[in-house]
């Protein structure tokens, strides 16, 4: 039975990752069939992978030709970030019963930014109202590559520049975390990590190497966070 209440919050904050997410889904739809995979694969891919990021590296990994190995490695890294930010979430979702496995799935950076800062109204049914809200991100997404594979499985398009977009969405969700948080000391810290693991660190491992700088700054500078709330 569906919660009218829950799905209409639910629908109404998700409204920005839909612009992003039908933009995004059908940039990936489009950039993997213009593998000549075929389009099913695209669709599969969002329903039962949903990892926006890792799907976009994955049109590299099946271009490049790289192992199993290789892939399994790569994808460890690229998501390690969301255990980290997931054991924040622990709290939330621990009344959630039999909808914690799809709520545990369905956290994705974008549904994470969105459960983060904006604040919970105390009427709502928690769970389902975070059940909404993962399941129309996905939604979204799937939609999103559904109709992109479609359009380029029959269509013949330029896709330079269309693998930049995800990172775009990311830069929005940023401004808005500080928007709502007015506190600027995380996004320094995440800048001189990352231009730490640029100038030191092999672009293999960059990422981690940025995550795990980022999260000892974080903890030393736990009291400024803290006071700046």
């Amino acid at each position: 039975m569906i919660k009218s209440k829950e799905f209409k919050t639910a629908l109404k904050v998700s409204i920005p990752v839909m612009m992003g997410y039908c933009v995004l889904g059908f940039a990936f739809g489009l950039l993997i069939t213009s593998l000549n995979y075929p389009w099913y694969l695209a669709l599969l891919m969002s329903v039962f992978i949903y990892a926006g990021a890792l799907q976009f590296l994955a049109i590299g990994f099946f271009s490049s030709k790289l192992g199993l190995l290789d892939i399994f490695i790569t994808s460890i890294f690229v998501n390690i970030r969301q255990s980290f930010y997931g054991l924040s979430m622990l709290k939330k979702f621990k009344k959630s019963g039999k909808l914690k496995p799809y709520l545990i799935f369905g956290l994705t950076d974008e549904t994470y930014a969105l459960l983060t800062s904006i604040k919970d109204d105390e009427q709502l049914k928690k769970k389902y109202y975070y059940f909404y809200l993962c399941g129309l991100n996905q939604f979204y997404w799937v939609i999103g590559t559904l109709l992109g594979a479609v359009f380029g499985t029959n269509i013949s398009f330029d896709t330079k520049g269309l693998d930049f977009s995800l990172t775009a969405l990311f830069v929005i969700l940023a401004i808005e975390q500080y928007k709502t948080n007015k506190n600027i000391t995380p996004f320094v810290i995440g800048a001189v990590t990352s231009i730490l693991a640029i100038i030191l660190v092999p672009i293999n491992n960059m990422l981690i190497f940025a995550i795990v700088c980022s999260l000892l700054g974080m903890f030393i500078l736990r009291k400024r966070l803290n006071n700046d709330k």
